[in-house]
């Protein structure tokens, strides 16, 4: 849905509530209702906050289809009519492929569909899905070469890659102090606070902001060492000590990005959001005010994963932990099995790009299981976020599959075995063998209660008959015979006993 599409005739009027369907930087759906109220109980979810928007529709909002579809053409034109095609083969061929992927990012921009996020801009939002398409594409394409061709592909995009990796050692020295140095006996501490530390908390920060569930990110933190303990035979890089993988990483990288994001998730669920154009603010300082907070969230949802609280939501919850803990693990084999070093800019973009799709994927996940009336099918860029997953994974499959079979230690198949069966336990008891058994103890109490009641009944059918204004018998006279209907008013079923007691002498 466009802005000017939200704000056209019939409207919200300026200072009046604006449909609460929008979260997080959010705009509800294609085919939402568009004159919900924002009060409570009015179509808004309780996790929903209520925004208030004045309506203006600047050149900023506009959709502008024509526009780019001139600036597009001319520079098309000028390409075919003014330049003089070079000879060289190859960078034809780039050019070609890198003019077609803009020429797309273009259209998508212009024309695809919003998704749930419209700050600061829907068309940015547009932009990482267009984008995630070329992304997975590019995937697809590298899948269905040979180990050789695809690694020895990348040259095109920069002639320093196709080499294999130096053989580098990760774990070395793991004592926190070094006696035996006595210049610097700390010294291995400080060889592990490179240009990842801030990157760990930082991804962490930002993957809070995505879940926005303490629990289910100090879940998938452990889960991630975890992990890198069970397949540092796989890969020499997740060879590390024993404090840097609990105390640095889990405690104080990890910890203190999830401690920061959910503080700021604390101050966007407390934030009021009114909105008011730019020129209908007086003054220069709330102009400067309203520009830094075009981007942050139009408006708020507080997550509730509930994972407990049906069979559907916790395989859900599960299958999203498992997906973030592939994107993780598929960052360090892509590079392995493509020859990427650590720090190139494709590593760097490919870790930006999820930043951006996260959040959007996140979103429609979440409306999917908390509201699958409006919601019936899974969000684009969800859908194109699991597809990248797997297709990630079957890159590394495919080009390495030696590695990916070293079996084993024979103590981590065990942890990881009692681990799973732990959780398939628990899954069977929770949502199978205790509903049973809560529904076997509600049908005994019911009959108990049947059987109390019954006993009731019979005891007022044995005793003087009741008088006709008596609240909770009922006379009925039916062919000459006199039947007494007994009829509980203070439990919730009711039932008939018909009683004849004698023909009447008189009718």
């Amino acid at each position: 849905m466009r802005r000017g599409e939200r704000r056209g005739a019939g409207g919200p009027r300026p200072g009046s509530p604006v449909p609460a369907g929008k979260a997080a930087l959010e705009e509800p759906p294609d085919g939402a209702p568009a004159g919900r109220a924002a009060g409570p109980g009015a179509g808004r979810r309780s996790t929903e906050s209520e925004v208030y928007d004045d309506g203006t529709n600047t050149f900023f909002w506009r959709a502008h289809t024509l526009t780019v579809l001139f600036i597009l053409t001319c520079v098309l034109g000028y390409v075919t009519l003014l330049e003089e095609t070079p000879r060289d083969t190859a960078y034809n061929t780039k050019r070609g492929i890198v003019a077609s992927i803009l020429v797309f990012l273009c259209f998508g921009v212009t024309q695809a569909k919003d998704g749930p996020f419209s700050r600061p801009h829907p068309a940015y939002w547009r932009f990482w899905l267009c984008v995630s398409v070329v992304y997975e594409l590019f995937l697809i394409f590298i899948l269905f070469q040979t180990v050789q061709d695809g690694r020895q592909f990348l040259k095109y995009v920069d002639p320093r890659l196709g080499a294999p990796l130096p053989e580098r050692d990760y774990g070395g020295n793991c004592l926190i102090y070094d006696a035996d140095n006595k210049t610097d006996p700390f010294h291995n501490i400080w060889d592990k606070l490179d240009g990842f530390v801030p990157a760990h908390f930082l991804g962490w920060y930002l993957k809070t902001l995505m879940i926005r569930e303490w629990w289910m990110c100090t879940i998938i933190s452990v889960m991630f060492e975890f992990l890198e303990y069970s397949l540092e035979h796989q890969l020499p890089n997740f060879s590390e000590c024993w404090w840097d993988h609990w105390i640095m990483d889990v405690l104080i990288c990890n910890g203190l990005g999830i401690y920061c994001g959910m503080k700021t998730l604390e101050w966007l669920s407390l934030k009021t959001y009114k909105w008011q154009g730019l020129w209908n603010i007086p003054t220069y300082k709330g102009k400067m005010k309203r520009i830094a907070f075009q981007f942050t969230p139009y408006s708020w949802v507080r997550f509730e994963w509930k994972p407990a609280s049906s069979l559907r939501r916790w395989l859900a919850v599960c299958g999203i932990i498992l997906v973030f803990l592939l994107a993780e693990l598929n960052t360090f084999y892509l590079k392995f099995v493509l020859w990427l070093p650590p720090e190139h800019y494709l590593v760097l973009l490919r870790l930006v790009f999820f930043v951006n799709v996260g959040g959007v994927a996140m979103r429609e996940i979440y409306d999917f299981m908390d509201d699958p009336r409006l919601h019936k099918k899974l969000g684009q860029q969800a859908w194109l976020v699991a597809a990248i997953t797997a297709t990630e994974l079957l890159i590394v499959v495919k080009y390495d599959p030696h590695t990916l079979t070293l079996s084993l230690p024979f103590y981590i198949s065990q942890c990881w075995t009692l681990g799973s069966v732990l959780v398939l336990t628990w899954t069977v008891w929770r949502f199978f063998l205790r509903d049973i058994t809560l529904r076997y103890k509600e049908t005994r109490r019911q009959k108990q209660q049947n059987r109390g009641d019954q006993g009731t009944a019979v005891g007022h059918m044995h005793g003087p008959p009741p008088g006709p204004e008596d609240p909770e018998v009922t006379w009925r006279l039916d062919r000459g015979s006199r039947c007494c209907l007994l009829q509980s008013m203070r439990s919730g079923p009711h039932w008939a006993l018909l009683a004849p007691i004698g023909p009447l002498d008189h009718v």
